[in-house]
């Protein structure tokens, strides 16, 4: 994103997986984040810290990026965002999608960790 800042978006969607225990939770924690401007900080955090993301260890995750832990709090316990992430399910359920992560690049798919230049590639592709 620094590398192409102004040319491209970065757009997240969340599709937890429905085997996983905190997987739902864990995509409330980062929309919760997002509400004060730290999706990034947060996502980070559970990428990292993964598979530590039961509610206390969310709860202790924002309180060390500095968040308002009762906003943060109510959050997860009402589960707010909760259409967000069963519209995100949809969509990729109505793509056909299985894997995470899963990127699109100008519409190209990209399935499952790959390295910087992989998609560095494809970005410069479609930018010309």
């Amino acid at each position: 994103m620094k590398e192409y800042d102004g040319r491209m978006r970065l757009v997240v969607k969340h599709y937890p997986y429905k085997y996983r225990d905190f997987s739902h939770i864990a995509a409330e924690a980062s929309l919760a984040a997002l509400d004060q401007g730290r999706f990034c900080e947060m996502h980070e955090y559970l990428l990292k810290k993964s598979p530590k993301l039961n509610k206390a260890d969310l709860i202790s995750y924002a309180r060390e990026l500095g968040l308002d832990m009762a906003k943060f709090t109510d959050s997860l316990n009402n589960m707010k965002h909760l259409s967000i992430i069963e519209r995100d399910k949809k969509l990729a359920i109505d793509m056909d999608l299985y894997n995470t992560p899963t990127f699109f690049i100008n519409g190209r798919k990209v399935v499952g960790n790959r390295p910087y230049e992989y998609f560095k590639k494809i970005i410069e592709e479609e930018l010309k």
